[in-house]
């Protein structure tokens, strides 16, 4: 292993499945069957790893994604050995720091410092090298205000700060981190990033649990896909994450379809005509349009007066099919149905895209082109084409609205459908214009190793 960091090799994790009437086995029982879980059958166990093999060389920054339940975190805990394999070997080259749980390492009734203390020895230093570290862990976390209290009184973000902290200073080979560096703050995520590259740049390993395709692509030079506890796909970031979009794009296809089978059903039979009606029942109120419904408290996403309501939205390739997975560079319509409770003059159509990080990458309305309202009775029907959309690949959603000139929202539907974008093309950003290299002088070339 003398170029590798990491060898996984064969890696397999059952857990046992519990169920009405489970018993824990005891240590006797486990002596006279000789073990825990070889005596498993199929439908008492969990298989959350199934015979995972990879090799992770010295230097190199792996991410690990995946669907929730795809093995991810498990492999984690099993290279950072606080899981043993059920079956086959992991072998690790270096130290190890490990951010994998929120305020995993931390003993809640003792104060920060003391925890850095501890978490230090955990990891192999000493208490002299601790010392010579702590005040820049403490300052990298931000807490000087705040260590000396019992981190039980932290919040989700101040046990983010110092774990990642102290995991980045005590001189790891190799840095595993899973999904809780989204608990951060954005400053501090900044913080977190210019850190790891620090870290890459000394010649050490950094294997990233992470749902941000984005940044996978951004810090990662590989990726590898887990499915149901199998590896999916193993190479460069972009191919994989492609691969990856296009699944869940075909899930989600399949999904929609059913939901809107289901719906049709449940339509068609609310629209039978009840066979024994009580003689005097109360006429029932309309139902609330969805924009009226209570949204989650954390995020409202659709608003406004209900003159006119948003009944549909979809995407549609240049057939007319529906579908939510593009290539940069295909054609789409974005179709929205709008229904006007009475006829109105006064109205706007508009739509917009954003990133799945919120950026804001187009938006448009019919007053901004030009298109001067007149009537809207009824149903109505807009598309709005796109022909040759060359966004850069990754997860998008769209916005619709439909309100006055001055404003004022009859119905406002944020993140009505998100679709997602692939391409063989690589850059930066959210668009990928067309666009060709030519260079002249003495300057070559290998050829592309794509080719």
């Amino acid at each position: 292993m003398s170029d590798l960091a990491i060898r996984v090799a064969e890696a397999s994790k059952l857990y046992r499945r519990v169920s009405a009437g489970f018993a824990f086995r005891t240590l006797k029982s486990a002596l006279l069957n000789r073990s825990l879980v070889d005596d498993l059958r199929p439908q008492d166990a969990i298989l959350a790893l199934d015979g995972v093999t990879f090799d992770v060389e010295k230097g190199d920054a792996v991410a690990l994604i995946g669907g929730n339940g795809s093995g991810k975190s498990t492999l984690l805990k099993l290279i950072a050995g606080l899981l043993p394999p059920t079956r086959g070997t992991i072998e690790l080259a270096g130290r190890v720091a490990a951010l994998i749980e929120l305020g995993a390492g931390f003993h809640p009734e003792i104060s920060g410092r003391e925890n850095i203390f501890i978490n230090g020895a955990v990891l192999g230093l000493s208490r002299r090298a601790i010392q010579a570290r702590y005040d820049e862990i403490v300052d990298f976390a931000g807490l000087e205000d705040f260590i000396e209290e019992p981190v039980k009184n932290y919040s989700s973000g101040m046990y983010v700060r110092l774990g990642f902290s102290v995991a980045v200073h005590t001189d790891p080979q190799i840095l595993l981190v899973d999904e809780v560096l989204a608990v951060g703050d954005e400053a501090f995520s900044h913080r977190c990033l210019r850190k790891i590259e620090e870290f890459l740049a000394q010649g050490r390993t950094l294997v990233l649990v992470s749902h941000d395709l984005g940044l996978v692509e951004e810090i990662c030079g590989r990726a590898i896909w887990l499915d149901q506890g199998v590896v999916a796909g193993d190479g460069r970031p972009r191919q994989v994450t492609d691969a990856y979009r296009e699944r869940i794009a075909e899930i989600e296809a399949v999904e929609h379809r059913e939901a809107k089978e289901v719906a049709l059903s449940v339509r068609h039979e609310l629209a039978q005509p009840d066979p024994d009606p009580e003689p005097e029942a109360a006429t029932a109120d309309p139902a609330p349009a969805p924009h009226s419904e209570p949204a989650a408290p954390e995020e409202v996403l659709r608003w406004g007066s209900g003159t006119a309501e948003i009944v549909g939205a979809r995407l549609l390739d240049p057939e007319g099919v529906e579908s939510y997975h593009l290539r940069s560079g295909d054609d789409a319509v974005f179709e929205v149905t709008i229904q006007a409770r009475t006829p109105i003059e006064d109205f706007v159509f508009g739509i917009g895209l954003f990133s799945s990080r919120g950026v804001e990458c187009w938006g448009t309305n019919t007053d901004l082109e030009g298109w001067r309202p007149r009537s809207l009775t009824g149903r109505a029907e807009v598309r709005v084409r796109c022909p040759g959309l060359r966004l850069a690949p990754g997860e998008y959603l769209v916005d619709f609205a439909v309100h006055s000139r001055d404003g004022a929202p009859y119905d406002y539907w944020r993140k009505a459908f998100a679709f997602s974008v692939t391409s063989r093309d690589r850059g930066i950003g959210v668009y990928l214009p067309h666009h060709e290299w030519e260079f002249g002088g003495d300057v070559q070339w290998h050829p592309s190793e794509e080719d």
